[in-house]
């Protein structure tokens, strides 16, 4: 039974009722808003774990939302629409989301997707130094803090963990699918945007420039690899 922080943000009550009735007994600790304005407040006074977003809210809408929320959170969201094109789960994911759920949905589906956005890598004793230092980036793995020429950036709870496992396997091209399985849980696959929205984040944060990165490089078709400077090896 997990005693996680659950935020339900939706404009529906009953969607709020149904989702709280579905999480209730598995343990959750559920708090509703009912727009992206209470949402804010909420995670204030709250401190959630995880986030259920609706895209389609009166007043602050969800993108608008989980870009707000972002500047200041690194909690996990998830997104619920019932849009479906590849355009908006990119827009969402742009936005800072975690993952995204189409409605309608079972509760099954959907718990599993909160056990994936809640769920960090394991840290492999004695498999990576707590402390990695290439030029002008500095990855602290014991503290998820990261240094990109002398400032700290925030990553998300997933981005670290995609950052964590590329670093934990240098040099190597890690297939998509491998990838999404490692970080996100064995449900994922098929979600290669997911990746490319997550990457590029990643470069933004870390590459002194993301349009020739020289960390994070693209196997094309295939995977991404952390490319370690030649005196690193």
């Amino acid at each position: 039974m997990s005693q996680a922080k659950v935020l339900i943000v939706d404009d529906e009550p009953q969607i709020r009722r149904t989702l709280r009735a579905g999480l209730v007994p598995h343990g959750y600790v559920v708090t509703d808003a009912r727009n992206g304005e209470e949402a804010l407040e909420a995670i204030r006074l709250e401190k959630p774990d995880l986030i259920l977003l609706d895209l389609n809210m009166p007043r602050m809408g969800g993108l608008e939302a989980c870009r707000a929320i972002r500047e200041s959170s690194d909690v996990a969201i998830i997104v619920l629409t019932v849009r479906d094109d590849e355009k908006d789960k990119v827009q969402a994911l742009d936005a800072g989301a975690d993952d995204y759920v189409t409605k309608p949905f079972g509760m099954p589906e959907l718990l599993a997707r909160i056990r994936a956005a809640l769920r960090r890598l394991p840290v492999p004793p004695d498999a990576q130094p707590q402390l990695l230092e290439l030029d002008d980036l500095t990855i602290d793995f014991a503290g998820r803090c990261v240094l990109a020429r002398g400032r700290q950036v925030r990553l998300t709870p997933k981005e670290f963990d995609l950052l964590r496992y590329l670093t934990l396997n240098p040099n190597q091209v890690i297939p998509h699918r491998k990838l999404l399985q490692a970080v996100w849980g064995p449900d994922y696959g098929n979600e290669v945007e997911y990746l490319r929205v997550f990457v590029n984040s990643l470069r933004k944060k870390i590459e002194r420039n993301p349009a020739k990165p020289k960390f994070l490089l693209t196997e094309p078709w295939v995977g991404y690899r952390f490319q370690l400077p030649a005196e690193s090896k």
